[in-house]
């Protein structure tokens, strides 16, 4: 069969085309730049604090590079730690202590330096400034999250003995921290570092409970519906509202004279009361016009008062963190629109972001600098100070609240995880230099003890076989009622 003229045509007439428009456009390029090679740029000036792009490119080469490496790491590491019975955190924490000085760096600075890059590669430390801003974005967001996940409805309810235990669980620790500081300070505050301010914030560290890591481990164990497990939320839930709240005083008091300290406490205070008395209010009012349906423009609008909150808190002087919390807290934790948001953004935050924030601990954690007997004997100090003030002031405001003796201990043991939350608490005091990197390092690794030590003791006190309903105790049996209602 003969071929059509025109089918003969289409069929070479598009490759020559696309040909001739390669060679065309080569040429042509060649042509403009044998003229352009002929002239001198006088040579604009780079504006004062700009880089050059090369310069911007190394830093997020270096970014990416660490933050991939903390989360294959982190993720290997979690899998490890959860067949161990270990919550995941601790696996993600590991990972930016190995990545860092503790380990990496005293084995192969050089490796280390491919990921954080020393101070002759980096002078201005332009790659620990971009993960910190990631960090710090990442841990405003996820007190975002947590704040979402508070019940108040169930806090109100059960006011009466978890408010009672979980203020004796930070108090008895609280206080028991800032007598460690009376033989802390002499050794290991910061030069010009007031003694109240060392003291405050040694006490709010030992007083910290980690509400979402409590949460997974009786998830995990299935104890989350059980007496045990209702009260240790709720007990958990009023620890965090409570200690961030001591925690907002102690960074006001750090960062300011007493009269700047007081003009801070005021301020937040004010902020406090008009996001739970006035924004809440109208918050509910406008989630709940939508019929279940989140109204359009909500999430963005949600993401703004998020950075909002933050930048409010941070300008008052009692950190951004206090910010995303405090706006979660009065979002309803059971709207549509919370649980939108914590579908779509907990992952990203917690595996993405947060992973730059376990760099940055790694980095600033240095477990070198606890050297000689002495300093292992203050670790260990601080470890079982912590441990002793958080049990034992649960397992007595338990006990004096009619809850039986096995039941108490468990949750004493439970309110001793720390966690994340832990970690978050340290890197502020260690940014306001509040605390030296060597208490820094012991207190890091106080949170890891404190909160691994709570799966293999919890499983001796409350062994998976045994019959939750044979131990329910009116207060316990009342605590669930409570959170059926709500």
């Amino acid at each position: 069969m003969i071929e059509s003229s025109s089918t003969f045509r289409s069929r070479w007439l598009l490759p020559a085309f696309y040909l001739a428009l390669l060679a065309g456009g080569t040429l042509l390029f060649l042509l403009i730049r044998s003229v352009g090679e002929t002239e001198t740029p006088v040579g604009a000036a780079i504006p004062s604090g700009a880089t050059a792009p090369s310069a911007h490119n190394v830093v997020l080469l270096h970014v990416l590079a660490t933050i991939t490496a903390v989360i294959v790491l982190g993720r290997l590491l979690a899998r490890v730690f959860h067949y161990l019975g270990q919550p995941a955190v601790i696996g993600e924490v590991v990972a930016g202590i190995l990545l860092g000085p503790s380990v990496l760096g005293a084995i192969s600075p050089s490796a280390m330096h491919l990921l954080i890059p020393d101070a002759a590669a980096d002078p201005h430390g332009r790659v620990l400034a971009a993960l910190g801003t990631i960090s710090q974005l990442g841990i405003v967001l996820y007190m975002f999250i947590v704040g979402l996940e508070l019940n108040t409805k169930m806090l109100v309810k059960s006011a009466h003995a978890a408010v009672a235990i979980s203020h004796a669980s930070i108090v008895v620790p609280f206080v028991a921290g800032a007598g460690l500081a009376l033989w802390l300070y002499p050794h290991f505050a910061p030069a010009g570092i007031p003694f109240t301010s060392f003291a405050l914030f040694l006490g709010v560290a030992m007083a910290i409970t980690a509400f979402p890591v409590l949460a997974r481990i009786l998830t995990d164990r299935g104890l989350d519906k059980t007496p045990l497990g209702v009260v240790a939320l709720s007990c958990a839930a009023t620890d965090d509202v409570t200690a961030w709240c001591l925690l907002a005083f102690v960074v006001g008091v750090a960062q300011a004279n007493v009269s700047g300290a007081i003009s801070i406490v005021i301020w937040a205070a004010i902020y406090i009361a008009a996001m739970l008395f006035v924004i809440r209010p109208l918050a509910v009012r406008y989630l709940q016009r939508g019929d279940g349906r989140i109204p359009a423009g909500t999430i963005p609008g949600l993401f703004i008062a998020v950075l909002a909150s933050a930048l409010t808190t941070e300008a008052i002087g009692i950190h951004a963190v206090f910010g995303g919390f405090l706006l979660g807290v009065i979002i309803p934790h059971d709207s549509p629109i919370s649980r939108a948001v914590k579908l779509k953004l907990h992952d990203v935050v917690t595996m993405l972001l947060l992973p730059a924030f376990f760099a940055i601990t790694g980095m600033n954690t240095r477990i070198g600098l606890i050297s000689g007997w002495d300093n292992w004997l203050v670790c260990g100090a601080i470890i079982l100070v912590a441990t002793l003030g958080k049990f034992g002031g649960t397992l007595v405001a338990a006990q004096l609240a009619g809850i039986n003796l096995r039941t108490s201990a468990a949750l004493g043991v439970l309110m001793n995880t720390r966690g994340l939350m832990e970690l978050i608490v340290l890197n502020i005091g260690l940014s306001l230099g509040v605390i030296s990197p060597t208490l820094y390092a012991m207190m890091v690794l106080m949170a890891l003890v404190t909160t691994m030590t709570t799966g293999p003791l919890l499983a001796v006190l409350w062994p998976k076989s045994d019959d939750e309903a044979s131990d329910e105790t009116p207060a316990a049996a009342a605590a669930v009622a409570i959170v059926h209602e709500s």
